[in-house]
C-alpha cells in the first residue's frame, strides 16, 4: 500500500518533500470534505517555515482545502461543497483505524530520507569551506587531492579522543585543511613536550601515514594543530636534474668571479672572449672570494647535518659588480623547530663573517707582495660601517679624505666576502637573515622584516647598482614564505639567539656607510 492510499478519512494525503526534516499532519475538520472515490489528492497546500535550528529545516505541512473524486468531477463536488451537501462515505470505522496504524511506520520513512538528506547536506558545507588567506601552512602549495589522499571521518575522532588529551592540546573546534584537519583547542604545557606526546601516540596509531605541525594560527595568534596525509607533502621534481642546474649555475659564477677581480676587463665587458687569458689575472681574487663562499656554504651543511635538516645543491648566483651574490641553498624537508632554523641558518654566515674578517684584518697588516698593492681612494672606506672603521682603527692618520693609498689586494677580496656574507644576512624572505628573524621573533615579525628590507634596498637601489640586482632577485626567487615547522611555537635558547643576532647586527654593520669624516683631527686644528 502506497503513501496516497494509507492516509484516509480524517487525513488528507501528504506528499514526501526532500527539504522537510519533520512533517507534521492537521485533522480536517468534518468528514464530509471526502467524496466516495478511489483517488485523493490534494488541492491546495501550504507550507509555513519555522525559524532554522541546528542546520535542519523543520517545515509544517497544513492541509487547508482538499477535494477527493475524479479530476471530471472536479467542478461538481465544488458545487456540492458549496451548497452544503454531504456525500456518503463508504469506509468503514475498522478500515480507518487500520490506515492510521500505518502512520508511524511511512513518517520514520520520511524521516530517515530527510535525516538522509540534510546529513549529505551538512558533508557538502564541509567540503565547501575555503581555508583563509592567512594560513597556518605558508608555503605548502595544495595539491589535487582524490578521497584517498584525505583524512576519513573515523581517523580524526581517533585523533581527537585518543591522540590528542587535557594534558597536551584540549580540541574545541575543527575545521578541514586542504586534505587535512586544522584542529583549534587549548595548549598544556610547554609546547615542545606537548609536541613530542602527541606525535608519540600518532606514531603509534597510524606510523608514517599523516604528518603532525604545531603551529600559530595568523588569525587570532593562539596555538593550532594541523593534521595532513604525508602524502600531500612530496617536493616537486624538475625537469631538470638539481645538480645540473646547480653546475651550470655554478661555471657562471666562476667566471664572474674571475671577471670580477680584472679591472682592465670590467670597463669593456664585450671585450672579454677576446682576452680570455686575461682572466688569468683574476684567480687570486677569485680563489678567496670562492674561499669564503664555500665556507659559508659547509656551515651550513655541517650544522645542518647535526641538526637532521636536509639541505638542496647550492645555486651560486653570479654577479658581474661583486662576483657572487651568494648560493640559494633548499631546506628538503621539514624543519623539527625555530631553534634547529636558527641553528642552520646562521652557521653559514657566522663561518664566512669570521673567515672574512681574519683576512681583512690580515690585509692590512701584512704589506703587498709586489710592494705596491692596490691603490685606492680613502673615500672608498666610507662605504662600509665595518670597512671604515677597521681602516681607521688600524691606519690612522694615514687615513686622510682626498688621499690615494696602497693597501693589499687581500683587503678589496676579503671586504668583498663580507659584503656577499652580509646581504645574504639581510632579514628578508628565505635569506639566511629572513630564517634568522623567523625563527627568533616569528612569522608575523619576520613577513613585517622582510616588507622592510625590500623598501630600503628599493630605496637604494636608485643610488646603487647592486642593491637594485639584489632586490630583484629576493622579489623574485626569496621572498618566500619560510615553509612550516614541525612546531614553530618554542622559543630558541637564549645562547643561539644572541648568536643570530649578532649575524644581523654583523650584516647591518658592512652594509651601512660610514659616516663620520677620517681626517677630522685636521679639521678641528682649522677651526
Amino acid at each position: 500500500m502506497n503513501l496516497a492510499a494509507s492516509f484516509r478519512g480524517n487525513f488528507g494525503v501528504l506528499s514526501q518533500c526532500s527539504s522537510c526534516c519533520d512533517l507534521r499532519f492537521q485533522p480536517l475538520l468534518s468528514s464530509s470534505s471526502f467524496a466516495n472515490s478511489q483517488r485523493c489528492r490534494l488541492r491546495n497546500l501550504k507550507f509555513s517555515r519555522v525559524p532554522r535550528l541546528c542546520r535542519k529545516r523543520e517545515m509544517f505541512c497544513r492541509v487547508t482545502e482538499t477535494e477527493t473524486g475524479p479530476d471530471s468531477n472536479n467542478d461538481e463536488e465544488e458545487d456540492t461543497h458549496e451548497s452544503g451537501e454531504k456525500p456518503a462515505t463508504t469506509d468503514s470505522v475498522e478500515e480507518k483505524d487500520s490506515q492510521i496504524d500505518l502512520q508511524p511506520i511511512n513518517v520514520q520513512q520520511i524521516n530517515n530520507n530527510d535525516a538522509e538528506t540534510t546529513a549529505q547536506g551538512a558533508v557538502q558545507e564541509d567540503d565547501a569551506i575555503e581555508v583563509t588567506s592567512g594560513s597556518p601552512l605558508p608555503g605548502v602549495k595544495p595539491q589535487q587531492l582524490d578521497e584517498s589522499m584525505r583524512i576519513p571521518k573515523e581517523t580524526i575522532d581517533i585523533l581527537k579522543d585518543q591522540v590528542f588529551a587535557f594534558d597536551t592540546f584540549f580540541v574545541t573546534s575543527q575545521e578541514p585543511y586542504e586534505g587535512g584537519v586544522l584542529f583549534k583547542g587549548n595548549l598544556r604545557g610547554q609546547a615542545a613536550r606537548s609536541y613530542e606526546k602527541i606525535s608519540t601516540r600518532m606514531q603509534n596509531k597510524f606510523g608514517d601515514e599523516y604528518k603532525l605541525f604545531l603551529l600559530i594560527n595568523p588569525e587570532d595568534d593562539k596555538p593550532v594543530v594541523v593534521v595532513v596525509p604525508k602524502t600531500t607533502l612530496q617536493p616537486e621534481t624538475t625537469a631538470v636534474p638539481e645538480w645540473l642546474a646547480a653546475g651550470a649555475f655554478g661555471l657562471v659564477t666562476v667566471f664572474t668571479l674571475l671577471l670580477r677581480n680584472v679591472p682592465a676587463l670590467q670597463s669593456n665587458l664585450l671585450s672579454t672572449f677576446d682576452n680570455l687569458n686575461l682572466l688569468s689575472n683574476g684567480l687570486p681574487g677569485a680563489f678567496v672570494t670562492a674561499l669564503l663562499l664555500g665556507v659559508h656554504e659547509l656551515g651550513h651543511i655541517l650544522v645542518a647535518k647535526s641538526t637532521g635538516v636536509k639541505l638542496g645543491v647550492p645555486f651560486f648566483v653570479p654577479s658581474w659588480q661583486i662576483g657572487s651574490f651568494g648560493a640559494i641553498t633548499r631546506i628538503k624537508n621539514i624543519v623539527p623547530n625555530r631553534e634547529d632554523l636558527l641553528k642552520v641558518a646562521a652557521a653559514g654566515p657566522l663561518a664566512g663573517f669570521s673567515l672574512g674578517f681574519v683576512l681583512f684584518l690580515l690585509g692590512f697588516i701584512l704589506p703587498p707582495s709586489d710592494g705596491i698593492g692596490v691603490v685606492v681612494d680613502a673615500s672608498v672606506f666610507h662605504e662600509s660601517f665595518l670597512a671604515g672603521g677597521v681602516a681607521k682603527l688600524l691606519l690612522g692618520d694615514v687615513l686622510k679624505e682626498g688621499t690615494p693609498i696602497s693597501v693589499n689586494p687581500l683587503v678589496i677580496w676579503a671586504w668583498a666576502g663580507l659584503l656577499i656574507n652580509a646581504i645574504n644576512s639581510i632579514p628578508a624572505g628565505e635569506l639566511d637573515g629572513g630564517r634568522i628573524s623567523f625563527a627568533i621573533w616569528g612569522r608575523k615579525a619576520s613577513a613585517r622584516f622582510t616588507s622592510v628590507s625590500i623598501g630600503l634596498l628599493g630605496l637604494s637601489s636608485l643610488f646603487n647598482d647592486v642593491a637594485f640586482n639584489w632586490v630583484v632577485l629576493i622579489f623574485i626567487l626569496q621572498r618566500g614564505p619560510i615553509a612550516p615547522l614541525s612546531e614553530e611555537i618554542t622559543v630558541p635558547d637564549n645562547k643561539y639567539v644572541a648568536l643570530g643576532v649578532l649575524v644581523l647586527i654583523l650584516g647591518l654593520l658592512v652594509c651601512l656607510p660610514y659616516p663620520f669624516p677620517f681626517n677630522y683631527d685636521s679639521i678641528n686644528t682649522d677651526f
